[in-house]
């Protein structure tokens, strides 16, 4: 079980994940502070403790396949979810190893898709559909229209991505 982030990053380095995973994990828990500014800043409720361990174990699988870590492949998704839940990781948080890429064809929570959002914007690449989960999610939570929060979402979505280049540069 996985009571915080420093036990979520040392089951990482414990598993023996490789400096690039831990790199990438950093940058895009960076990419989730400015989210989680903006979502505390208009009260909004979210588990941000979710969130931070979703982030941190999302790849957990690309320790078992490392081929992944510089190109696609879905491998590392099942068999990080099966990695978490034989080392008794809440199967909860488990999940985010398949919901952050798989986030279109299941069922995710808020949390999840914030998970997957970061795990893109991170490297600079705007996904529309998960972003507009992501506002369609806010504008419940705020029970507000889609379009009376999408400019200010968007923006920060374009602002965060903007930073990609410097990030992937700061990845390797």
């Amino acid at each position: 079980m996985l009571n915080n982030k420093k036990e979520a990053y040392q089951l990482l380095i414990d598993l023996g994940a490789p400096n690039r995973l831990l790199k990438h994990v950093q940058l895009v828990n960076e990419v989730a502070e400015f989210i989680f500014k903006k979502l505390t800043a208009l009260h909004i409720e979210f588990d941000q403790h979710f969130v931070e361990l979703g982030i941190i174990i999302h790849d957990v699988g690309k320790i078992i396949y490392q081929n992944e870590l510089d190109s696609s492949g879905s491998e590392h998704e099942e068999a990080g979810e099966k990695l978490l839940l034989e080392n008794e990781v809440q199967p909860e948080i488990a999940r985010c190893c398949l919901s952050h890429a798989r986030w279109k064809s299941m069922t995710c929570s808020f949390e999840e898709l914030l998970v997957a959002l970061a795990d893109k914007l991170w490297k600079g690449k705007r996904v529309a559909p998960l972003e507009l989960k992501i506002i369609d999610a806010l504008a419940e939570k705020l029970n507000k229209n889609r379009w009376d929060i999408f400019v200010e979402w968007d923006q920060l979505f374009e602002e965060i991505a903007a930073d990609g280049i410097d990030r992937l540069n700061r990845s390797v």
